[in-house]
């Protein structure tokens, strides 16, 4: 992959980072957000962020085709999976998307640049009754640090977008071996606008390294962390105090299907959304489901219904194959296949549906309804539950850890099962077939996109 080097990340495998490169790389980044970033307007900003959005979408696009080619060695995804993956993040990366996420997480200070302020529409009382107006001004980091996981890239491509709407200079310290996808959306960025790139760096090590992170933390305002809460509780720990810390942390996934939408017609269809939910990013995501909760009650009962998401996983994996994984993430799922191959043999209340001669897909039906944690790449278990609050209660285990549920229900059922969801501590909800794919307003872990970046002054005059 012939890339120029404009970030660390570009150079050779053999080269080694010291922290005087990155003390180097920190202060250029800030002065290149100082010529470059910090007076732009958000439409600028996010006029140039569509394009290049639009761009990823057309199949002739030099860094989409780079991603398709060389992506499945450097990820582990097929072609198939990264084709859709990408087609759906940058599905909602548009103009009319973003003026929905700038009016939602900032209201009518949305579009204030460096040098402007916002009339707010309110004046409050003063305690002599004389009407005050506020003025209003955010502004956002001026050097933000992302510490990415390396499940999949949604999350750092996410981050690289809030954190350029906010006008931060930003440091995206990759996995090691994972800033594959992130490099090429970054030089996606560079090539497109070259000085909006130049205050972008990427960088990848193995984590734990204090002699380079401990550079990155002392030049940072703010630092996000996406990963396991044990990552996140060591960063935070070797923080100054002054900085802004913005973690994502280890999180779960479920869904529930209504008895009553379990028709013949539309069970298959609904198996089907459940495939998406499966499929996407081969279940790596906080936002992928581990357990399929059925309610039994509909024409198809749980059992049938798993063993329809077993022929429709079947076919994708025809038109979407999974990919080759690592030799012990396969022999995990070998492994974890033998406890339930024992129970299937002795017990008609489980059963077992998997790929033949891989370990691409595996469904097991459980009629023991506790809530299991999935070895994921597209092994997931259905279990039958009387209802919502049932399901509830068997996922105790997990509750305060629930990213999204995925629903299947009756339309006049839904507010009042998202009401009872968001009571128990869920997040988001939201229709089957769109678990891994959230919009761009989507708060994440409950949490303001943009609101969590920005600090604020309010300039009061009579």
């Amino acid at each position: 992959m012939n890339l120029p080097n404009y970030f660390l990340a570009d150079l050779p495998p053999e080269a080694t980072l010291s922290p005087a490169m990155l003390a180097e790389a920190c202060q250029t980044l800030k002065r290149n957000r100082e010529r470059y970033l910090a007076g732009r307007s958000t439409e600028q900003i996010t006029k140039a962020l569509s394009d290049i959005a639009e761009n990823w979408r057309k199949p002739d696009n030099t860094f989409r085709k780079l991603a398709l080619e060389l992506g499945p060695k450097r990820t582990g995804f097929s072609a198939e999976t990264l084709k859709c993956g990408l087609d759906q993040f940058f599905r909602e990366i548009t103009h009319e998307h973003f003026q929905a996420l700038l009016a939602q997480e900032l209201g009518d200070a949305a579009c204030v640049t460096g040098d402007k302020w916002r009339v707010t529409r309110s004046a409050a009382a003063s305690g002599h009754g004389s009407p005050v107006t506020c003025h209003r001004f955010w502004r956002g980091p001026e050097f933000l640090v992302h510490i990415a996981a390396g499940n999949i890239p949604n999350p750092t491509w996410m981050s690289i977008v809030l954190g350029l709407l906010v006008r931060s200079a930003q440091f995206v310290k990759c996995a090691s071996g994972s800033a594959f996808l992130s490099r090429l959306f970054a030089h996606s960025i560079y090539e497109a606008d070259p000085k909006l790139g130049a205050c972008l760096e990427i960088a990848e090590w193995r984590g734990g390294n204090a002699d380079l992170e401990s550079v990155l933390f002392a030049e940072a305002d703010c630092v996000t962390v996406t990963g396991s809460d044990e990552t996140l509780a060591d960063i935070r720990s070797r923080l100054p105090a002054h900085v802004r810390f913005l973690g994502h942390g280890h999180r779960v996934s479920f869904a529930f299907v209504a008895g009553r939408m379990l028709s013949q017609p539309r069970a298959p269809r609904i198996a089907a959304q459940v495939a998406d939910d499966v499929v996407a990013w081969n279940q790596l995501g906080c936002l992928s489901p581990h357990v399929i909760y059925v309610q039994p009650g509909g024409e198809v009962s749980p059992d049938k219904f798993a063993g329809l998401l077993a022929d429709e996983l079947e076919r994708r994996e025809q038109i979407e194959p999974r990919g080759e994984l690592p030799a012990p993430h396969a022999a995990t799922i070998a492994s974890r296949r033998g406890i339930y191959e024992v129970r299937a043999a002795h017990s008609p209340e489980t059963l077992m549906w998997h790929s033949e001669e891989s370990t691409a897909w595996t469904v097991v039906f459980e009629a023991d309804p506790r809530f299991q944690v999935s070895c994921l790449n597209r092994f997931i278990y259905v279990k039958p539950v009387k209802d919502l609050t049932e399901m509830l209660q068997q996922a105790e285990v997990v509750r305060g850890k629930v990213s999204t549920i995925g629903i299947a229900a009756p339309e006049d059922a839904m507010e009042e099962l998202a009401a009872q969801l968001a009571q128990w501590g869920v997040t988001r909800v939201c229709p089957l077939g769109q678990m891994q794919n959230p919009p761009l307003t989507w708060r994440h872990d409950g949490r303001p996109a943009l609101g969590d970046l920005v600090t604020w002054t309010d300039f009061e005059t009579r």
